[in-house]
């Protein structure tokens, strides 16, 4: 009867789990927990939402962690949602002929799902497999593609960017639901028109965030109110020639009506090509016209020049000699930025690479407030500009006391109602629509950085391929720049907050692969002989004590 119960007890505990899904989580960094960010994004849905993997079939170790990553957070998902939530993995090009795969491809590619092709080694040597680490997410009408697999380190190695990527899946799932359930897709524009950089030294940028938002660029001069109407941020990247009163009008419209910019300003002009060229160049102040606008808002970029010891190094040619004699040294002129830490937009980033960076000060404004995001090291010098900058200062030893100084502000956030910079002004000239300004702006945000380099992108100067944003290709050193630019994107474009599923960490045990090649045989030895021994060991013993025992 006991056992009749026991049994019919499992029977009745395997059913009810079948419909009540969960799971206990032990785990110092609670990655089996979903945050309450996305539960509250699944409690709003309204439509059942399917959504597709790509990720099945024969995967290399990596990727079968990535797979069972997904597998877990989906399945916590339907737990947790208000509408049915249909998950579905696939290999979508198993079993198919050539033929049929290269229409499978095309297909895939039409709707963003684009492959990566794997160098898998095997007994043979090495053999090519094409996987889809991608995702599509549907609800109703609307789809959105979604990428598993995230190349934010472009000089780490291969398991780093599988860690990365699975500590990134709860944010990429929890945003693409939220824009096909709601039907959101903001609209991101680099502006153009003003000597900002060519769409070569933004592509990295703009093709980054172009997997969660329209980004495209936009001109000021030309650009309509209907236009301006239909933007969430606008990105002022490197601008180079003074802003018309007609150009700022329109910004200052935007800003009115609850647009966010980013300013990513260089107050002083200086260019390493020009002082490789020559060994010396003569640092002097922009003139941009966007000191009185950057002032109402809340803060001021100073025409000075930071030397930070905590810096990026550059190649130079050591003692006037050939290619062969370039060696890398420290350029205190290209400062790493420290994050502040206690900002969700940059916690767990890495140092941002800055050039010739000035420091950013804060105004106060009423009904603003204000945030400091990105600042230098204690071990700096500001310089006031004009300043001649010669390449002979990396052969000099720095003294260390000149260079301890308290930390400078080079990126802040200022966040809430800003007053009009037209208020009680006449419309400028060049201004032949009804903008409706009003004397100050709906709740907003926008970010002021001293740097204009800060989101651009290294350019081969080869072949003119492209290099990831962040990425140094002289140091194969990868910066925290394009983490900071997704921040930027995400904390900007929504209220609800949800860069705090970025800043989730994983930390993922990987083996130390040395050593496990160093101890492999002692391994092998008590995980496959010592226990036959001891089985024998046991076996002989028995035999004996059976023999003894019976013997009597």
């Amino acid at each position: 009867m006991k056992i009749f119960l026991f049994v019919m007890l499992l029977i009745i505990m395997n059913i009810a789990a079948s419909y009540f899904y969960t799971r206990f989580d032990f785990t110092k960094d609670k990655r089996f927990t979903l945050h309450p960010k996305s539960k509250a994004v699944l409690a709003k849905a309204h439509h059942q939402i399917t959504i597709t993997v790509f990720l099945d079939g024969e995967l290399p170790a990596a990727f079968r962690r990535l797979q069972r990553s997904a597998t877990d957070l989906l399945n916590d998902y339907k737990a947790n949602s208000s509408v049915k939530i249909k998950v579905v993995f696939t290999d979508p090009i198993s079993g198919l002929a050539q033929q049929e795969q290269d229409t499978v491809l095309n297909n895939l590619y039409r709707i963003g799902i684009e492959p990566t092709n794997l160098n898998i080694k095997n007994d043979a040597g090495f053999t090519q497999k094409t996987i889809f680490p991608m995702a599509i997410v549907q609800a109703g009408d609307r789809q959105i593609a979604v990428k598993l697999l995230q190349n934010l380190d472009a000089g780490g190695n291969y398991e780093d960017n599988i860690n990365n990527s699975i500590q990134n899946l709860e944010y990429v799932f929890t945003s693409a639901i939220k824009k096909v359930s709601t039907g959101e897709n903001p609209r991101i524009g680099f502006t153009e028109g003003n000597g900002e950089p060519s769409d070569l030294f933004l592509s990295d940028a703009m093709k980054s965030l172009s997997d969660s938002y329209e980004v495209g660029r936009v001109d000021l001069n030309q650009i309509s109110k209907q236009g301006l109407d239909k933007l969430k941020i606008l990105f002022i990247a490197k601008p180079q020639h003074e802003f018309s009163e007609a150009v700022k009008y329109k910004i200052n419209y935007f800003v009115m009506n609850g647009g966010r910019v980013v300013w990513s300003i260089d107050q002083v002009s200086a260019s390493l090509d020009s002082l490789q060229g020559k060994g010396e160049q003569l640092a002097f102040n922009n003139k941009l016209n966007l000191d009185d606008m950057l002032f109402m808002y809340g803060a001021r970029v100073n025409y000075n020049l930071v030397a930070d010891l905590n810096c990026a190094e550059i190649p130079v040619t050591m003692n006037g000699g050939s290619q062969r004699d370039i060696q890398m040294a420290p350029w205190i002129y290209y400062p790493v930025l420290i994050p502040d830490t206690s900002n969700n937009m940059v916690r767990n980033i890495d140092g941002v690479k800055t050039e010739f960076l000035s420091t950013v000060d804060t105004i106060g404004v009423k009904g603003v407030r204000k945030t400091t995001i990105l600042r230098t090291s204690p071990y700096h010098l500001v310089y006031n500009t004009p300043k001649l900058l010669s390449l002979g200062i990396v052969a000099e030893a720095p003294d260390q006391k000149l260079y301890s100084n308290t930390p400078q502000n080079a990126a802040v956030l200022l966040e809430g109602v800003f007053p009009s910079v037209f208020a009680n002004r006449a419309v400028p000239a060049g201004i032949t629509e009804n903008y409706s300004v009003t004397g100050q702006s709906k709740k907003t945000k926008m970010i002021v950085i001293g740097d204009g380099d800060i989101f651009l992108n290294q350019v081969s100067s080869r072949d003119g391929s492209v290099f990831p944003l962040g990425f140094d290709r002289y140091t194969q050193r990868n910066f925290g720049n394009k983490a900071f630019l997704l921040n930027v994107a995400d904390y900007l474009s929504s209220d609800d907050n949800l860069i705090e599923l970025r800043n989730k960490e994983v930390k993922v045990r990987l083996l130390d692969k040395q050593l496990l090649r160093q101890s492999k045989t002692k391994w092998q030895f008590i995980n496959l002989i010592l226990p036959l021994l001891l089985l024998i060991s046991f076996a002989i013993f028995q035999h004996y004590y059976r023999k003894y025992k019976y013997a009597r």
